[in-house]
């Protein structure tokens, strides 16, 4: 899995520290870089080439949205995240037209920070294992922000399944091999039991997007093992 590389501008240093503890608790994101001030922007996405830009809008020597034009008509390929205590709609407009991937407002806290941060990354796999787009491929990119960001809340899910530890599984088996996994594997990837993990996998058959299979060994009962569709 390849590592997301993040740079942060923020010019809070508490804030931009507790942001840099977030993104390394987050597995596959590494910070590579954190700015204070605009006027050191620049220079370091030229030096570091961060896949993803966590950024500020206000700051002491200018505004983060015009950092934000200036980074487009760059020849940067980084992504951006603002995150800001700014609530004007006018700027939410602005970020909008911006091409930002996800939108915080401080205080940001981890669950919401760790979301932003696997949506990204589902996006970034998706689109770097585009080779030919169809219709189709382009309308679920396009549908990102009103299905994928709140599409969680729009589902009603069975009691018991938490749509944050449900796309942490889907990622894993974005990642899975060919032999696919069992519930004990599953679970000692995210942190949980077995008996949890099979929860998570037997919703995700019934959603038709996991598949089993029995393994059988020399004795004793058939493994379950899962697949992606």
């Amino acid at each position: 899995m390849k590592t997301i590389e993040v740079l942060i501008i923020e010019d809070n240093l508490k804030v931009a520290k507790a942001h840099q503890l977030y993104v390394e608790k987050v597995p596959g994101f590494s910070v590579t870089g954190v700015v204070n001030l605009l006027a050191d922007a620049t220079h370091m996405v030229d030096a570091l080439k961060p896949d993803l830009v966590l950024l500020d809008v206000y700051f002491p020597d200018g505004n983060g949205m015009d950092f934000l034009d200036q980074l487009r008509t760059s020849h940067s390929n980084a992504d951006v995240i603002l995150i800001t205590a700014a609530k004007e709609v006018k700027l939410l407009h602005n970020a909008l037209r911006g091409g930002v991937f996800d939108y915080m407002i401080k205080p940001v806290f981890f669950e919401r920070f760790e979301e932003a941060l696997t949506k990204y990354r589902q996006h970034w796999e998706k689109l770097n294992k585009l080779k030919d787009m169809s219709q189709e491929e382009v309308d679920l990119f396009f549908q990102r922000a009103t299905d994928s960001s709140a599409g969680h809340k729009m589902h009603d899910f069975p009691k018991g399944i938490d749509p944050l530890t449900l796309d942490k599984i889907i990622a894993i088996f974005d990642e899975s091999s060919e032999k696919g996994l069992s519930a004990e594997e599953v679970g000692s990837i995210i942190g949980a039991s077995r008996t949890t993990a099979r929860k998570y996998l037997e919703y995700l058959i019934s959603t038709n997007a996991l598949k089993i299979e029995l393994e059988y060994g020399t004795i004793g009962r058939p493994e379950r093992r899962y697949f992606k569709v």
